[in-house]
């Protein structure tokens, strides 16, 4: 096999606009195919230890599906990953309004987020690497946020089974900003995700409210079903009798990462025991959001696969939820001047 990117026709959004898919492969035949509509991955394609490729998140055959109402299947998320209570914040002295569309609350850059944006895009080769450039202006006040915003996305895959996203902004207005990437992982392929044995490098976790609003407490993960400082199966606490759960539904919670200074540390690591495959996730990112699939119900089918509840799991690195709101958590506030960067790095392997 050759390292390669190829570009094919995806279909056309709901406003006529023709949208692409970038297929990156590597000499192992790891292959991701990315959209340049919300920068999406439909597919990802990695061995399990005898050598057998499996798609291992989910996504649909046509950019159709992902323009109606679908759950961040595989997406960029911007300007704000994660939730902000009452789409509301204070920034120097005045009130900033944003798109309201989780219920009461701001959810993932609103309704059209960077999710729904059709992104430019550029194919880059190097020699032990294929990679994807998307750019994307958001304009001031796009979904209620002030300033231009200028986002460059880099998606590099390598020799090395590793697909890194790079992340790069800049503003000319204060804004806050806090992308991340919604791809939800099976590492088996198919079936629910229960089984797959999951450790993140965390003591601590955000609890939050009924609406999934943080409280303000940065929580003990000890003693609780939110501990996975060693490696624990998804479905081992899952139903426990604990309002935490109760709120999620499940997990979706943000862990705030042990030790993290903004360098690319390890913050996860998932493994399939059938299949033997493992993710490993390093981040520049101070949190980590685990969700469980929680709501996912059947009704969406995509691939040749209907899928069920807890059929996969995401791992979004971030800045805390809110945090526009929590000046006493570390600050997702951009400034003119100033270059946002973050990287996250997914390493594949088997055994």
């Amino acid at each position: 096999m050759e390292l390669r990117i190829t570009e094919a026709p995806f279909g056309a959004t709901t406003d006529g606009v023709e949208v692409q898919l970038y297929t990156l492969a590597n000499r192992n035949g790891t292959t991701v195919k990315i959209t340049n509509y919300g920068g999406i991955i439909t597919e990802l394609h990695v061995a399990d230890r005898d050598g057998r490729l499996a798609d291992v998140t989910h996504g649909f055959d046509s950019v159709a599906p992902y323009c109606g109402d679908v759950p961040y299947f595989g997406a960029l998320i911007g300007r704000y990953g994660n939730r902000i209570k009452h789409g509301r914040f204070e920034l120097d002295g005045r009130t900033v309004l944003l798109d309201v569309n989780d219920g009461e609350n701001h959810l993932h850059g609103g309704a059209l987020g960077f999710h729904k944006q059709v992104w430019d895009a550029t194919p880059l080769v190097a020699q032990d690497s294929v990679a994807l450039k998307l750019v994307y202006l958001s304009r001031d006040g796009e979904q209620g946020y002030p300033g231009n915003l200028r986002v460059e996305v880099v998606y590099e895959l390598n020799n090395a089974n590793e697909l890194s996203v790079r992340y790069k902004a800049e503003t000319d207005q204060a804004t806050p900003v806090n992308l991340t990437q919604h791809a939800y992982f099976n590492l088996a392929g198919q079936g629910d995700i229960l089984g797959h044995e999951l450790a993140i490098h965390a003591d601590r976790y955000t609890p939050i409210d009924g609406k999934s609003i943080p409280l303000g407490e940065l929580a003990p993960v000890a003693g609780t079903p939110f501990d996975f400082r060693a490696a624990q199966t998804v479905g081992s606490r899952i139903n426990a009798q604990d309002v935490q759960l109760a709120n999620g539904k499940g997990y979706d919670h943000n862990w705030v990462l042990n030790g993290q200074d903004g360098e690319l540390e390890l913050a996860a690591t998932l493994r399939d025991p059938q299949s033997g495959r493992v993710l490993e996730l390093y981040t520049r990112e101070p949190g980590l959001q685990f969700y469980s699939g929680n709501f996912l119900d059947g009704s969406l089918k995509g691939k040749g696969r209907s899928y069920e509840y807890r059929t996969g799991l995401c791992l979004e690195p971030q800045h805390h939820p809110d945090s526009p709101n929590h000046p006493e958590w570390p600050s997702t506030i951009l400034r003119p001047g100033e270059t946002y960067f973050t990287e996250t790095l997914y390493r594949f392997s088997a055994g």
